[in-house]
């Protein structure tokens, strides 16, 4: 009987021996997924977000690993899963995130990221990716924050449109000075030139005036005080000449008159 007892007793030391070192190993972070995702993520609405998941485990992944994606909303609603990936990826079929989750992990090499496409302000939310791999022990999952704020607006200039912008900006500058030049005939330089160097009979300029004046005024002077010309001494003397000859004619005329 006290054989018995003694042999009762080893066997539940020896029980409690493995129950004990079954939980160090599984305690033991060499034996345990270590699954790490980025605090937070920040976006733009519209933009493709990646969700980033790593992962290590001891055994190398098999095709029996499963990675899980959840989501919960900034209301602290249910976590619910909308992505599952086994052997091959599985795609939510429905709901808020229908079409716009693609798989971009690579379990061989302990990543299991997804991307999230068209980032919309109703994406704000906790996102937890979950990583099994047997035989290791299922690590705990781990949680990334997305903050999905309003696109800015900014611009952004491409090849084409700096291209562009250099040959429209000074063709549509030469037509803008073109069509002022035709809608204002006084912005013209030829009715400039035209204005400085020709003038209609009706406009005098001030030289002009006062020059025209002046002869005006010398037109008008009595005889008196005129000063002679070299013209009126000529026509003197030709009226001398001839009043000359007209007496010696009429002397000729008496002396023959008187013969008869």
């Amino acid at each position: 009987m006290a054989l018995t007892r003694r042999q009762r007793a080893s066997c539940g030391r020896g029980a409690d021996l493995v129950l004990f070192l079954s939980l160090v190993l599984c305690s033991d972070p060499a034996t345990c997924i270590e699954v790490t995702t980025p605090a937070e993520i920040n976006t733009v609405q519209g933009e493709m977000v990646t969700l980033s998941c790593q992962f290590t485990s001891t055994h190398r992944p098999t095709s029996q690993i499963s990675i899980d994606w959840s989501y919960r909303a900034q209301s602290e609603g249910p976590s619910q899963v909308f992505f599952h990936f086994y052997s091959v990826a599985y795609p939510p079929p429905e709901g808020h995130f229908k079409g716009r989750v693609q798989w971009h992990g690579d379990p061989a090499r302990g990543d299991a990221s997804v991307r999230l496409l068209n980032a919309s302000l109703h994406d704000n939310g906790t996102y937890t990716c979950a990583v099994r791999n047997p035989p290791d022990f299922q690590g705990p999952p781990s949680n990334t924050v997305l903050n999905v704020g309003l696109k800015k607006a900014s611009v952004r200039f491409s090849d084409v449109a700096v291209l562009l912008c250099f040959v429209l900006l000074p063709s549509s500058l030469i037509a803008v000075v073109l069509l002022a030049r035709m809608l204002c005939p006084c912005c013209s330089p030829r009715s400039k030139s035209s204005q400085l160097g020709h003038h209609s009979p009706i406009e005098v300029i001030d030289g002009e005036e006062m020059h025209t004046f002046s002869k005006e005024c010398e037109c008008h002077q009595p005889p008196s005080k005129r000063k002679p010309a070299a013209c009126c001494q000529m026509y003197i003397k030709d009226s001398d000449e001839e009043l000359h000859r007209h007496l010696e004619k009429h002397q000729k005329q008496l002396v023959a008159e008187s013969h008869c």
